[in-house]
């Protein structure tokens, strides 16, 4: 998903994109959705959420050793 696409999805819930990286700004966006803040941590070894919006750039962040624990 392009970085412009999270921002737009991000704005529709009432979450303030500015200056934030991707990461963060997903955090914020799964925070208001009630869901856990795991983008791109170690959750995604055992993450049994298969239809997440976010779980195809989760497992490419977490391969790229982009995220964080």
């Amino acid at each position: 998903m392009t970085f412009q696409q999270i921002v737009k999805i991000a704005k529709g819930m009432g979450v303030t994109p500015h200056k934030k990286k991707k990461v963060d700004l997903i955090r914020e966006i799964q925070h208001a959705e009630n869901n856990l803040t795991c983008f791109a941590t170690t959750r995604v070894e055992h993450c049994g959420e298969f239809g997440c919006l976010w779980r195809v750039d989760c497992l490419a962040a977490n391969n790229h050793g982009q995220g964080n624990k």
